[in-house]
């Protein structure tokens, strides 16, 4: 599913940000934060990389705000792709997975901040801000995290043993998690079946497991843990806000 908007020369000056997500309800409430600024508009919508290429090429946004979970392929491969296609287009990962694990991987990639949904949505704002700065985004959380590796010192992030995986290893990974077969996964990733095999391998040695059942199991629970956190804090921001006034 697209959207571009039409032309609208009242609108020229204004930061074009398009936006990246499987999720109709939050590219809507994301749309509706972003044309709330005075100086933004977004110029166009997607559920997929194929057709973000397109609308990047068509509506030349300043700004792509993506998740990592796309219809089409894993988000940090769309970064890849994009950073080697546009290396000057600013791209901020706005994501419920565990920003500890991700985060400096979407930075590796080409990223230029990750925003976690599982924050207040007010942090949205000041990251896209932030990003169109010039600066680079991380939560006080992960810069921590970030020091903490620099220095060699021993790292406090749940999802540590995942870091032990590489970035195609732990896409597998996150598909095993919401139950997709090998079939699928490969055809998600645009690789063979063969190959997708030998990562389930990999991860299965690397996680300590031994059976494909104990693979899907434990890849199910991280991501179960991941939206559990995400829907608790969109339940906690519903109770906060004014009955009068509509929150993301």
């Amino acid at each position: 599913m697209a959207k571009a908007p039409k032309y609208n020369p009242a609108e020229f000056d204004k930061v074009r940000v398009l936006i990246i997500d499987d999720q109709p309800i939050v590219r809507e409430r994301v749309a509706h934060l972003i044309n709330s600024e005075a100086d933004m508009t977004v110029c166009g919508e997607t559920d997929n990389s194929g057709t973000a290429f397109q609308i990047t090429s068509a509506q030349r946004p300043d700004l792509i705000i993506t998740g990592l979970s796309l219809k089409d392929s894993h988000g940090l491969e769309f970064i890849k792709d994009l950073h080697a296609h546009c290396p000057g287009l600013l791209v901020l990962v706005f994501s419920m997975y565990d920003e500890s694990l991700y985060a400096e991987r979407a930075i590796r990639a080409g990223a230029a901040g990750f925003a976690s949904k599982h924050r207040p949505t007010k942090e949205l704002l000041q990251a896209i801000r932030r990003v169109l700065n010039g600066e680079l985004y991380l939560s006080e959380r992960v810069t921590a995290h970030a020091i903490r590796r620099f220095f060699g010192r021993p790292s406090l992030s749940s999802g540590s043993q995942l870091e032990q995986l590489s970035d195609r290893e732990l896409e597998v990974f996150e598909l095993i998690g919401q139950g997709r077969s090998s079939r699928q996964i490969a055809a998600t990733l645009r690789l063979d079946i063969k190959t997708i095999e030998t990562y389930r391998s990999r991860i299965k040695v690397k996680l300590k497991l031994t059976t494909a059942v104990e693979l899907a199991l434990h890849a199910q629970q991280s991501l179960q843990h991941d939206t559990s956190n995400l829907a608790s804090r969109s339940s906690a921001e519903h109770k906060r806000a004014p009955p009068t006034k509509t929150r993301f």
